[in-house]
């Protein structure tokens, strides 16, 4: 099983002492967001997980924790932008605090390890495509030698986007403009030997050096993992997105971040309700089991192919 930890809110950032308890008890809950009423249960054991990929804008709260996932095998997907407060407003600022904890991280986990996300990419008249490729550039210089590759995409306004983004005042962008820009943060990946790869992109690339990626990525956790896996692309996502099976852990609506682009959040006011439901013991994140809810053990098991190979 590779679990997901997490597409629906940060938990490194505003979690981790949960999920660090949720190791140690060996399981945890997740409900069901479709079947409110739905809650499986996951086991934990590390003959089960076959590996860990965490979703953050600040992981500070684990660097120093590491050491409690020993038996575990994981990656990072940190997302590092130049967006100001209206657009990430909980967000530390980059330059003083964030690239030295991308750093710090880089240098415990090992920079395999770390993928850093320039994305979602808009356009705005503050956010130009010429303030994107400067401030590609100035991060992509700080971050050289601890990461081994960069994914980007560009911003999707699905209807919670969009009331969120009210304000922002979006561009509209053409697959044209996406290519000027793409071409051009390649170029700058290339200069500094940093690998680039898209994120549910259906726009195609390559011609410009940049191919699809996949955040649930098959391809290096086998590298991590030293062994192949027997995993089919996830059914559950977009077409367009190239991810393989997981289990996701998080839940909607319990992301502090406010990022306004942020698809996970319906509002602030939901948000800060479910909050005050976190409780760093329960078996379940933001949540408490009702007396209508129903527990279920998730079928779960190891992916690795133990098949001996000869060739």
């Amino acid at each position: 099983m590779i679990l997901s930890v997490s597409r629906r809110t940060d938990v490194p950032n505003y979690y981790s002492d949960w999920f660090f308890n949720r190791i140690k008890e060996g399981y945890l809950y997740v409900r069901n967001p479709i079947n409110i009423h739905q809650i499986s249960k996951i086991n934990l054991s590390p003959d089960i997980v076959d590996c860990i990929v965490f979703w953050t804008k600040n992981p500070a709260n684990m660097i120093e924790r590491l050491d409690e996932l020993k038996d575990y095998k994981y990656y990072f997907q940190f997302t590092l932008t130049g967006y100001g407060k209206d657009v990430e407003p909980n967000i530390p600022n980059k330059r003083s605090e964030l690239i030295s904890t991308f750093k710090k991280l880089s240098e415990k986990a090992g920079k395999d390890k770390v993928i850093w996300r320039y994305d979602p990419i808009l356009i705005s008249a503050r956010y130009t495509t010429d303030y994107h490729l400067k401030a590609f550039e100035e991060i992509i210089d700080n971050l050289a030698g601890y990461t081994d590759k960069v994914v980007i995409s560009f911003v999707d306004l699905y209807s919670k986007t969009q009331r969120n983004t009210e304000g922002l005042n979006i561009e509209t962008v053409t697959n044209e403009d996406i290519y000027t820009l793409a071409e051009k943060l390649a170029g700058i990946a290339e200069r500094y030997q940093i690998e680039i790869e898209t994120c549910a992109e259906q726009i195609e690339l390559q011609n410009v050096g940049i191919k699809h990626g996949s955040c649930i990525d098959k391809k290096l956790i086998e590298k991590i993992l030293g062994c192949k896996l027997i995993v089919g692309k996830d059914k559950n996502q977009r077409e367009e997105c190239g991810c393989f099976e997981s289990v996701e852990v998080g839940t909607y609506n319990t992301c502090s971040n406010g990022c306004k682009y942020c698809y996970a959040n319906f509002n602030d006011e939901r948000v800060k309700e479910s909050v005050k439901l976190y409780n760093v013991d329960s078996p379940l994140l933001c949540g408490k089991v009702g007396a209508n809810d129903k527990i279920t053990d998730r079928k779960v098991k190891s992916l690795k192919d133990t098949q001996i190979s000869f060739f």
